[in-house]
């Protein structure tokens, strides 16, 4: 391996591009990685930093787009085009993708900010915020997080999923509670446009789940899923939409302060449609929204907080006890003390995902992030010591500011994160540059491989994606993902082709 460990002298350092590495190849690694480019470009040389970067991109899986390949539902193809514009970041030049490298087992910090001016965490979120209800323990209870491992084929998650029960509850009021609402009562031949794995078809086809029930703590007008959730529930063949009437009498006030917000206003709109559209189902007897016979019920209750999971003498799943509850306009949720009780046997949660911590890096366990203001990451504080930053090392998307917003939200958090940066690195001694042992590229890929480590790039990543797709062709699919990772490794090394 190249040593190129000497320390550069300002000088030397001044005449290299600025180098810079990002850890996790999902969407906030990739905009931030193409914004920093840009800003570089834009206010380098006014800042006294040339308009010069090199950026290596870290990510633990073997394949890259993390969220978008691995947290997004099967059957939103439209959100799932953002991979196209991500595969076009990384056409850029200046920018390296390292796959099958994870920061703290096969690279530390230290390392990295030996060979790097500045390291960026774009971790992003992969456990559940855990239900803490009596009852949160029972056979049975999942949290989402896990489900949608299964059902996007995330390479170290479970290869098959009990869908056994026919009567099923989802708690939650976000996208993801209504991702995996969705995915339940989703008939299997619906996804093969789709690029589901061959195990998740095969899972859902044996889907025994009959009735649904989507537990929602606030009122229609505070629901946080988006309206395109809406609009997909609505394409649903073969279910029934079931809604409770007294869940749509708001307020005056209420109904108020929704138009006042084009996205509140959208969203009350759309499930003013769907309450309506849902009566006429239930008045023809048992119909899906194009008019069709109905074989499953999807229930969908507001103003409705589960407090308790029902057990039986096995500690399996009975039920789940749900309170009333009340929404004010600007959305504080209180119980009213009313309860009633839906008999399931499976519950799912989606309360919210946990972004993940990382090894060296302090931790923000009420915000749920990496411990940072601003994007700048900060030391643990102590008995003696206020937090403090740490130079040149960030964050971005959901390890900046917790695991909140859509995949679009990324490219503004990035940009702050972006400019934060530039302005730490003018402010410095040597114009930014400030690694002790910033070698050349190939010295990163040399030490990488001195690890016994093989790192995936494009070209590996581009064999992949080709193999997803002589795969789907050979049954008349377009796409069908790759699960098992040693399998993805070989395909992306060349030593398997379709």
């Amino acid at each position: 391996m190249t040593d190129n460990s000497e320390n550069l002298s300002a000088t030397n350092a001044a005449s290299r591009p600025l180098r810079v590495a990002v850890v996790g190849a999902g969407p906030a690694g990739v905009y931030t990685s193409d914004i920093l480019l840009r800003q570089l470009k834009q206010r380098g040389p006014e800042l006294g930093l040339g308009d010069d970067a090199t950026i290596d991109l870290y990510e633990k899986l073997p394949v890259p787009f993390g969220l978008v390949r691995y947290g997004v539902a099967p059957d939103h193809p439209s959100i799932k085009f953002i991979q196209g514009a991500l595969a076009k970041t990384l056409n850029n030049p200046k920018i390296r993708l390292f796959c099958d490298v994870e920061f703290g087992k096969d690279v530390t910090l230290d390392e990295m900010r030996d060979r790097y001016d500045a390291i960026v965490f774009a971790t992003g979120a992969v456990d559940d915020k855990p239900l803490r209800i009596p009852g949160h323990d029972a056979n049975r209870v999942y949290g989402a997080a896990h489900f949608v491992e299964w059902y996007d084929g995330y390479p170290t998650g479970p290869r098959t999923w009990p869908l056994t029960d026919e009567a099923v509850a989802v708690i939650g009021g976000g996208n993801v509670a209504m991702d995996v609402a969705r995915e339940l009562v989703r008939n299997a031949d619906d996804l093969l446009g789709t690029d589901i794995p061959n195990n998740v078809y095969d899972g859902i086809k044996s889907n025994a789940c009959r009735e649904l029930h989507l537990f929602v703590r606030r009122d229609v007008a505070h629901a946080k899923f988006s309206v395109q959730e809406l609009r997909e529930l609505e394409k649903l063949p073969g279910v029934q939409l079931i809604v409770n009437e007294d869940d749509f009498d708001l307020s005056d006030e209420t109904l108020e302060v929704a138009a006042d917000d084009k996205l509140t206003r959208q969203m009350v709109e759309e499930l003013y449609a769907i309450r309506d559209m849902a009566e006429d189902m239930e008045y023809d007897g048992g119909t899906d929204f194009q008019g069709q016979p109905a074989n499953k019920r999807y229930y969908l209750h507001f103003n409705s907080n589960p407090v308790e999971v029902l057990t039986d003498a096995n500690g399996g799943v009975a039920g789940v006890r749900v309170e009333r509850t009340e929404t004010t306009p600007d959305g504080k949720m209180s119980g009213t003390g009313e309860t009633y009780d839906v008999p399931v046997q499976a519950v799912y949660h989606a309360i919210g995902y946990k972004p993940a911590a990382v090894n060296g890096v302090a931790y923000d366990d009420k915000g749920t992030r990496l411990l940072n203001v601003e994007g700048r990451i900060q030391t643990e504080p102590t008995a003696d010591a206020e937090s403090e930053t740490v130079p040149y090392v960030y964050a971005t998307g959901w390890a900046k500011r917790g695991p909140v917003g859509l995949i679009g939200s990324t490219k503004s958090d990035a940009l702050e994160t972006v400019n934060n940066i530039l302005d730490d690195w003018a402010a410095s001694g040597t114009a930014g540059r400030v690694a002790d042992k910033a070698g050349d590229e190939a010295e990163v890929l040399d030490y990488l491989r001195g690890k016994g480590l093989q790192p995936i790039g494009r070209e590996g990543w581009d064999r992949v994606v080709a193999f997803e797709h002589a795969q789907g062709e050979k049954v008349g699919r377009e796409h069908i993902k790759l699960v098992e990772p040693d399998q993805i490794r070989r395909v992306a090394r060349g030593e398997e082709n379709a």
